[in-house]
């Protein structure tokens, strides 16, 4: 929502400055011109703003979104109060206001970082990165992950907990194997010891997933006192200047030889 507030300010922002500043045109005669009323300026100043807010949701549907990181799940690579952009339009033009796509450009590719509906509660969003593809059969020994019979390095994952859960039903160090299904993928979190994914509660269809994250273009330093603090929610924290602007890797899981 904050990036289609930004678009929405600088597209009224040109649009204004064009209606006060128009390109300079020939010298018509006196008798061509004729001074415009109150209401014709009101008119095209409304005409502005409706045509800056569609253009920001249009760009906002088909191309790119922003969301927030609300928990550490997927640390290192991103952080609680970090803010990425979405390309959209990556995976096909997604049709308005449906989970249906005009067409498919490509499919997620192992290791990409994708934001989906949460499969259990469609008005959650989640972040994750692919691990499995349809037709891959995964398993996780050991908090080790395996791919098709062969166990993955994966210079994102972190693990927390030296300790290994070998009892079910907790899935989380021991898992499967799985075959992924058609139109199906298998995500996991980089924390992998906190993170709820894939191995809990099952595949992200195609038709859930919204895109691939791809820049952190804001993070907010919410482990700092704010530097506002208005009530319990209207809080301003210290950036994380180091972050802003970092790309969001999507390196493929490479065979452990």
């Amino acid at each position: 929502m904050k990036v289609l507030f930004i678009i929405v300010v600088v597209a009224i922002a040109v649009l204004v400055y064009w209606y006060l500043f128009p390109p300079k045109k020939k010298k018509k005669k006196e008798e061509d011109k004729a001074p415009r009323s109150r209401k014709a300026k009101v008119f095209e100043i409304g005409e502005v703003l409706v045509t800056a807010l569609i253009l920001a949701l249009i760009i906002r549907a088909l191309a790119v979104q922003a969301f927030t990181i609300p928990s550490g799940s997927m640390k290192p690579t991103l952080l609680v109060g970090d803010y990425v952009l979405v390309n959209k339009f990556v995976y096909g033009p997604r049709v308005p206001f449906t989970d249906s796509r005009f067409f498919e450009l490509k499919s997620p590719k192992r290791g990409e970082v994708i934001v989906f509906k949460y499969p259990k509660d469609h008005t959650r969003d989640f972040i994750k990165r692919v691990i499995g593809t349809p037709g891959d059969v995964v398993e996780v020994r050991n908090k080790m992950v395996y791919v098709n019979g062969k166990q993955m390095r994966e210079p994102y994952a972190r693990h927390s907990d030296e300790y290994v859960i070998y009892e079910r039903p907790s899935p989380r160090d021991n898992y499967g194997p799985v075959t992924v299904p058609e139109d199906k993928y298998f995500v996991m979190g980089d924390n992998r010891d906190e993170s709820e994914d894939s191995r809990y509660w099952g595949f992200v269809d195609i038709d859930e997933i919204k895109g691939k994250a791809f820049i952190i273009y804001w993070s907010a330093d919410v482990d700092k006192t704010p530097l506002i603090s208005i009530g319990n929610f209207k809080r301003l924290y210290p950036p994380r200047l180091g972050r802003i602007g970092d790309l969001i890797t999507n390196p493929v899981p490479k065979e452990d030889r």
